[in-house]
């Protein structure tokens, strides 16, 4: 075997090498979108019982300190996230100043839809309500 065959069986090998690991990447990434996941889904409403846009969401599991998913409510002043299917609870909070934080525990089974709503007030008190 003379050299440039050589050179072209090695470069052949690496190819060949290098495309399998990649459709074993994408297949790796099309089965992550088929896991299964439950959807929270929330409106928030302002101080004048209108949707509030453009507030920063935080989401976190009930166990844990660190919100995990942070969105931002859209015009009509809701929000949707994934998480992971299965039994659990997560604390939604709105991240707005000068009224009380509006917070909710919502509670996961399995792979469903949560609709809820969160209501700021300007007192202290907060209403909080889950649609089911």
């Amino acid at each position: 075997m003379t050299t440039e065959c050589r050179r072209a069986a090695a470069l052949l090998g690496t190819v060949v090498v290098f495309a399998a690991s990649c459709l074993s990447a994408a297949a790796d990434s099309k089965q992550h979108e088929r896991d299964p996941y439950a959807l929270l889904f929330g409106t928030l409403y302002g101080l004048d019982d209108r949707p509030a846009y453009g507030v920063k969401i935080k989401i976190r599991r009930a166990d844990q300190k660190k919100a995990k998913w942070e969105l931002v409510s859209n015009h009509q002043g809701e929000f949707a996230q994934r998480v992971p299917a299965g039994k659990a609870d997560y604390i939604v909070t709105a991240d707005v100043k000068g009224t009380p934080k509006p917070e909710l525990t919502v509670h996961v089974d399995n792979d469903e839809r949560k609709d809820f709503v969160l209501h700021m007030k300007d007192s202290n008190k907060t209403a909080i309500s889950d649609k089911q």
